[in-house]
C-alpha cells in the first residue's frame, strides 16, 4: 500500500535534523566557534537561520513534487527519494561532526558527500520534473560555499586545535 506523504510533511522533514543540529550550534557557537580562525567571507550569524529555512523548505516542495509526479516509492520517484534521504542524513550529520566532535577533516569529508548526493538528487529529481530539480541549485550553491568554508577551516585550524 503508497505511503501518503503530504506536501507540509515533506517541507517540514529536512528542517528536523536542523533544529536538532540548533543545538549544537548553540551550544558551541559563543565558545569553541568564536575562536577558530575563519575565512574574511563568512556569513555573518544571521543569515543562516534565514537561509537554511529557505533551503530546507525549497528542498521538501521539491521532494514533494517528485514524490506526486513519480509516482511515490513505488514507481519512478524511488530511486530519486532514496538518494534525496542519504542526502538528508549526510545534510544532518554535518552539524554533529562539525559543531559536536569539532572534526574537520570528517566534516569536510561530509561536505564532499553531501554535495555529490544533492548533485546527483537533483539530478534525478530533473528527470521526474524540471521544476524540482532546479529548486535544488540554490541548495548546491549554499553547499559549494560551506564546503569551502569547512576546508578552510580545517587547514587553518585542525592542528592548532588537537
Amino acid at each position: 500500500m503508497p505511503v501518503p506523504v503530504s506536501a507540509l510533511g515533506a517541507i517540514l522533514l529536512p528542517h528536523i535534523g536542523g533544529w536538532a543540529g540548533s543545538f549544537l550550534v548553540r551550544k558551541h557557537y559563543s565558545s569553541w566557534y568564536m575562536t577558530l580562525k575563519k575565512p574574511k567571507w563568512t556569513p555573518p550569524k544571521y543569515a543562516f537561520g534565514t537561509i537554511w529555512t529557505v533551503l530546507y523548505s525549497s528542498m521538501g516542495f521539491a521532494s514533494y513534487i517528485v514524490y506526486k509526479e513519480g509516482g511515490g516509492f513505488q514507481g519512478k520517484a524511488a530511486l530519486p527519494l532514496a538518494v534525496y534521504g542519504a542526502n538528508l542524513a549526510f545534510n544532518w550529520a554535518w552539524t554533529p561532526l562539525f559543531f559536536g566532535y569539532h572534526s574537520f577533516k570528517w566534516s569536510v569529508i561530509d561536505g564532499l558527500l553531501l554535495m555529490v548526493t544533492a548533485a546527483f538528487s537533483g539530478s534525478l529529481f530533473y528527470k521526474v520534473d524540471e521544476k524540482a530539480g532546479l529548486m535544488l541549485i540554490p541548495y548546491l550553491a549554499w553547499l559549494g560555499l560551506g564546503s569551502s568554508f569547512a576546508f578552510y577551516i580545517y587547514q587553518e585550524n585542525d592542528k592548532a586545535i588537537k
